[in-house]
């Protein structure tokens, strides 16, 4: 199956191999956090390219990953698209995803706050998969920092208490 170029352009992340199939005349992709097939859309394979990259190039557990998490937020339903977890079961990551051609606006970070008021995470992070974005936040002072890059699993997974 060959990918749209202008649907589907290089992204600013390492190439990674995708299963697809297409089904009932659609392009699905199997997400191996999810353990299932979905719609393969432009949001979703930033999805899966970002997730895989956090898998193997910054030793983020695939065990405490999981996409698409259902959360409350100002009492209506709402989905985290990627989630990561500390080794206690605990939000450390939330990552937003957007299309390649979707703009990285203050919109979309107020989008993962508003995520963040449920789940106090420690990082944020937003990808349209050509920018990447990813700020730490500091609840004893009441601050945020963006900081140059995504930090390594292996610094950041283990205290979770210094929040």
């Amino acid at each position: 199956m060959e990918k749209d170029n202008k649907k589907y352009p290089s992204l600013n992340l390492p190439p990674v191999a995708l299963r697809m199939k297409v089904e009932d005349g659609l392009p699905k992709v199997f997400d191996p956090f999810r353990e299932k097939y979905v719609a393969f859309t432009p949001e979703e394979n930033v999805r899966q390219h970002f997730a895989a990259w956090l898998r193997d190039n910054y030793h983020y557990p695939a065990s405490l990953m999981a996409n698409e998490i259902g959360i409350e937020v100002n009492g209506m339903r709402k989905r985290c698209d990627t989630v990561v977890f500390n080794r206690a079961g605990e939000p450390l990551m939330i990552v937003e995803y957007k299309a390649p051609d979707v703009n990285v606006t203050q919109e979309v970070f107020d989008q993962i706050v508003r995520y963040n008021m449920t789940l106090k995470a420690r990082y944020l992070v937003v990808s349209n998969g050509m920018e990447h974005y990813c700020c730490v936040i500091d609840y004893r002072h009441g601050t945020y920092n963006f900081i140059p890059t995504i930090p390594d699993y292996r610094d950041i997974g283990l205290d979770y208490s210094e929040n």
